[in-house]
């Protein structure tokens, strides 16, 4: 795949998990990390297991989506705030109030879900 593909199939999971599609955000992105070499394939299973989160939370499972937002923030906090041309900062800030909401038993409510911003350099 061609870095211009790869970096159109990133694209194409940013504007999923905009939509709210997390389970098509986590499978165009599975598709990049599958081929990927570290660090990125660490960066982009980490925003795999974000995606993955809010899918679960979507379906009720709030036990899925704090292990997944657990396990996503830890594999994200390493990077730069601004990783992958993204806001990389935003989404870690949204992913741990929601981490600590649903730690705390409170559900944020849908209209709270986070989106993935370009990074302003």
């Amino acid at each position: 795949m061609s870095a211009r593909s790869e970096n159109e199939q990133f694209e194409r999971g940013i504007a999923h998990f905009n939509a709210r599609e997390f389970f098509e955000a986590h499978e165009a992105w599975e598709e990049l990390w599958l081929r990927a070499q570290e660090p990125q394939k660490a960066f982009l299973q980490g925003i795999i297991q974000v995606a993955a989160a809010f899918h679960h939370y979507q379906r009720g499972n709030s036990n899925g989506a704090k292990s997944l937002l657990a396990a996503g923030i830890t594999k994200l906090e390493g990077f730069s705030p601004s990783h992958g041309g993204i806001d990389l900062a935003a989404l870690l800030a949204a992913a741990h109030a929601w981490a600590d909401a649903l730690a705390e038993m409170r559900d944020p409510g849908t209209e709270e879900l986070p989106k993935i911003w370009e990074a302003h350099t």
